[in-house]
């Protein structure tokens, strides 16, 4: 999840897009040839169960044709931010419709923070309505954020804070079976001024919280500009990942355009068992088709 992004659609995406070098378009025709799908749609994937982010790709069109382009590429899931503003209806219809899963949503984002005890109220609250909106959707998990720095406040004080809001709101999400998934962020890149990045931070919090309800949204582009070593954070925090997300660093964009070996990290994360979702929350380096070819090559090992 970036904020910049939310607050201002795919301006941000679209401006790294611009200034990023990636590699031919002929080359990247080339490889997508060769995707991983035993049928040619590169959401079909054999080991990993993508998530198309409908923010982040296909943001030409209005919003829920791309839940039709998702279908149409063969992926399983879709993700989106808020649910406020959008049309309910109309996107659990078009999921239905194409057998498509609703992976996550965002319940509660940067702005009140969750680490102001004067925004529990509204944060337990929020959690109410994003349950019913995970009921409607059949979604089974929503993204829940800590924060940006409160004037006053050490890490510790906000961090303590984050856990007592999340102590509130676990028995609404188990009563309702939905996951709570408290996403790090980075401060190198795209956060700074946020209270919480890196996994160790997370993983005490959700320890502490001790719900089986709520757990982490696993970031593996916040993970890798943040601290680095992916397949050892995964084997270490495992047993509290809720979701995965993915983009690749430097520029956030799709498997293939960056350092992250990705072959080898979602191998990592097969193995140590998970078969939730992964978001792709990365904004397309070339045509959205043409990247989703790249994205069944991370997948191939």
């Amino acid at each position: 999840m970036t904020r910049p992004s939310r607050r201002h659609l795919l301006a941000s995406g679209l401006a790294a897009l611009g200034a990023a070098s990636v590699p031919p378009f002929a080359a990247a025709r080339a490889v997508s040839d060769d995707d991983a799908s035993a049928d040619g749609l590169p959401g079909r994937t054999p080991h990993t169960r993508f998530a198309l982010n409908l923010e982040m790709w296909y943001g030409a069109l209005p919003f829920g044709e791309r839940i039709e382009r998702a279908a149409a590429l063969g992926f399983p899931a879709v993700e989106f931010w808020p649910w406020q503003g959008k049309d309910l209806d109309d996107i659990g219809r078009r999921c239905r419709e194409h057998g498509l899963a609703v992976g996550q949503f965002t319940a509660w984002g940067f702005r009140p923070g969750l680490n102001d005890p004067a925004n529990h109220t509204a944060f337990v609250e929020a959690i109410k309505q994003g349950c019913d909106v995970a009921h409607r959707l059949g979604a089974e998990v929503m993204t829940v954020v800590g924060g940006d720095d409160q004037p006053g406040m050490t890490q510790a004080e906000m961090h303590a804070h984050i856990v007592d809001g999340l102590r509130l709101a676990a028995p609404v999400a188990e009563d309702a079976g939905v996951t709570l998934a408290l996403e790090p962020m980075n401060i190198r890149v795209d956060h700074k001024g946020h209270c919480l990045y890196g996994s160790p931070p997370a993983l005490a919090i959700c320890r502490a919280v001790a719900s089986p309800r709520v757990k982490i949204m696993w970031d593996l582009y916040h993970m890798q500009v943040s601290e680095g070593d992916l397949c050892g954070r995964l084997r270490d925090g495992f047993d509290q990942i809720a979701y995965v997300q993915l983009a690749d660093t430097p520029g956030r964009h799709e498997p293939g355009t960056g350092e992250i070996h990705y072959p080898r990290v979602l191998r990592q994360l097969f193995e140590l068992g998970y078969r939730g979702f992964v978001g792709l929350e990365c904004s397309p380096s070339v045509p959205e088709d043409e990247a989703a070819h790249r994205v069944a090559l991370a997948d191939r090992w």
